[in-house]
């Protein structure tokens, strides 16, 4: 009478309210459960209507009614890794938690644009994406969105240790401040022989305040992420993102850095550098200048790189 299903989907998702109506009828339409009034049966018998549990579960080929039903009784989920790689906007983010978990799109986005929510964090509107380190999180479909960035926030907390703290004050940063510009950082370059002298370029432009005057800043004010080039008209793009019309850093990140480049700049050289720009072979590398004439020769022979081959 209880012979053994098999279902054609690997989850089984059970809305936060639903009812066991709800549930029977998502069994029995997405191929989980043949028999739906053998199923019923037993599902009653073992109190289940009662103790219908919100969540995703896993539903293997040939398990059987009694199987199922123990399953969904107990309330034994199977968690979602959620794997948080570079993000740039809050609206990133939240595409990627609501089409991953149960949260709503609308909840989570309001939720980040919360002052007073944000505040207790030590955070505000602009600075919210530092609680976001790239990594791999563990959570339950229907975890609330609240929890859910409390859950990233704690993270946060965790890598901020001590030690790294201690070495930011040494460079006259707070942790979101680090953050910030370990966020410029991870958008110049993926090279991590690289990453360390051009955190201390920024860092020393900072200590002599002098404009950061860093391209990816301006991709990230206009909303463009796949210019290759900046020209002169983007340079004079009005937004406080724009550090070549603002001094100072950015009101926030621009992307959700990785715990390398965060680490770059905390531990980045001593160096007398106030430029850099590609090397003119176009293989990714940085080239680095002290001065205005070192750089504008390095600059030059990049510019004539770019457009030997037509890149604009």
């Amino acid at each position: 009478m209880f012979g053994p299903n098999i279902g054609r989907q690997r989850y089984l998702y059970i809305h936060t309210g639903w009812g066991y109506d709800q549930v029977l009828a998502t069994l029995k339409d997405s191929g989980y459960v043949h028999d739906a009034t053998s199923f019923d049966i037993l599902a009653k018998s073992a109190g289940l209507p009662a103790h219908i549990r919100p969540g995703r579960y896993q539903l293997s080929r040939g398990m059987s009614n009694f199987a199922i039903v123990r399953l969904l009784r107990r309330g034994t989920q199977a968690p979602v890794k959620l794997v948080i790689n570079k993000l740039r906007t809050k609206k990133d983010l939240v595409a990627l938690l609501s089409a991953n978990l149960e949260a709503d799109s609308a909840e989570l986005a309001h939720m980040l644009q919360d002052s007073a929510y944000l505040s207790q964090f030590g955070l505000d509107t602009n600075t919210a994406m530092c609680a976001i380190i790239p990594d791999t999180y563990e959570f339950f479909w229907n975890t609330p969105a609240d929890n859910v960035f409390k859950k990233m926030q704690k993270n946060y907390a965790r890598f901020w240790s001590d030690d790294r703290r201690q070495k930011a004050r040494a460079h006259g940063l707070t942790p979101v401040k680090a953050t910030i510009v370990a966020s410029i950082v991870d958008e110049e370059t993926n090279r991590a022989d690289d990453k360390l002298n051009i955190a201390s370029v920024y860092l020393n432009r900072l200590e002599k305040g002098m404009k950061l005057q860093a391209d990816p800043t301006v991709k990230f004010a206009i909303g463009d992420f796949a210019i290759r080039r900046i020209t002169g008209a983007m340079l004079q793009y009005q937004s406080p993102y724009n550090t070549y019309q603002n001094e100072g850093l950015p009101p926030g990140p621009i992307c959700t850095p990785s715990m390398a480049s965060i680490d770059a700049v905390l531990n980045s050289p001593k160096t007398t550098y106030i430029y850099f720009c590609a090397k003119a072979d176009l293989r990714g590398a940085s080239v680095f200048a002290s001065t205005g004439d070192e750089h504008i020769k390095n600059a030059h022979a990049y510019q004539q790189a770019l457009n030997a081959r037509g890149i604009h």
